[in-house]
């Protein structure tokens, strides 16, 4: 199998240079594209010049890890794409061990590679998993690989394989989020069309984590609640049996944030998201939903977030 390997990169430096210094020589990576979001800042400069065999597409605004993701993708032809955050250094063998499910089943359209958490044996993620509410959560997130995960819903953005075909039958990413949940809807809509996802716990990589936005700062709730809010309305999730849970939850956030950090943010995004797929009529596929993350589960991840 083919495949095409994008980095969407904004401001990244010696950040992306690491992760494509792990990249050479990984086979069979048919071709490299490093998407950047109009970094002006060196980075490409620095790309072309360690990488000259790396394709780069320079965007003429910041789009986005979508929008990004997308035109790198359209930029290739391999049969599969695989995407690597700029802030994840992959292990030997990473390739081969993504794209094996993809070779082994025709039915399956995604897959999940594993990203740990620096200088440890813990996992950051291991694709995702969604409650009813489709509140997302890392798989394995702080617990160590040899642990069984939860049921896979689809991999994150940040380590992924996706086949060609599905990716495009899908439409790719929805460009309205320009960064958190992508992933989510993407796969939600992948399963939709009758795609499997699967996971590749070999195919393992570094991760620095939230190097580009920066966690928990003001623009990561944001763009993170406005994610949620779109979820929450193209999936109808407000119009179906979980809306209690949902509501109650989403009161929490919002009422820390308030509380904690003396902003609406969360709030006025969520809203902003809400409003921005409201109307659209999709149901999430049961297949994709761990109906056994519970309601104490469910709480004790929203506090440790």
């Amino acid at each position: 199998m083919t495949a095409d390997v994008v980095v969407v990169t904004w401001r990244s430096g010696e950040r992306v240079l690491r992760c494509l210094q792990s990249l050479a020589g990984q086979h069979p990576a048919e071709r490299t594209f490093v998407v950047d979001n109009a970094s002006h800042d060196g980075t490409v400069e620095g790309v072309r010049e360690r990488f000259p065999g790396v394709r780069v597409l320079e965007l003429g605004e910041n789009s986005g890890f979508g929008a990004g993701a997308n035109a790198g993708a359209a930029a290739g032809d391999g049969e599969a794409i695989v995407l690597v955050n700029d802030d994840v250094q992959v292990h030997d063998g990473f390739m081969q061990a993504i794209l094996a499910p993809l070779c082994a089943d025709p039915r399956c359209g995604m897959v999940a590679g594993m990203t740990m958490i620096p200088g440890t044996q813990r996992v950051d993620a291991f694709g995702i998993e969604l409650d009813v509410t489709l509140a997302a959560y890392n798989r394995l997130r702080h617990r160590p690989a040899a642990e069984r995960p939860g049921r896979l819903a689809m991999p994150s953005g940040g380590l992924a394989a996706y086949r060609r075909t599905a990716f495009e039958r899908a439409g790719g990413f929805d460009e309205r989020l320009f960064a958190y949940g992508e992933d989510v809807d993407l796969g939600l809509r992948m399963r939709l069309d009758g795609w499997t996802a699967a996971e590749a716990p070999a195919a393992r990589g570094i991760h620095e984590g939230g190097a580009a936005i920066g966690v928990g700062s003001p623009r990561q709730r944001e763009l993170f609640g406005f994610a949620r809010g779109f979820l929450l309305a193209r999936y109808g999730v407000l119009r179906g049996r979980a809306a209690p849970r949902a509501l109650i939850f989403e009161t929490l956030v919002v009422g820390w944030a308030l509380a904690r950090h003396r902003t609406l943010v969360p709030l006025r995004s969520r809203r902003s998201g809400y409003r921005c797929a409201r109307g659209e009529r999709l149901r999430p596929p049961r297949d994709a939903i761990d109906a056994t993350i519970g309601w104490r589960t469910a709480l004790s991840r929203l506090r440790a977030r």
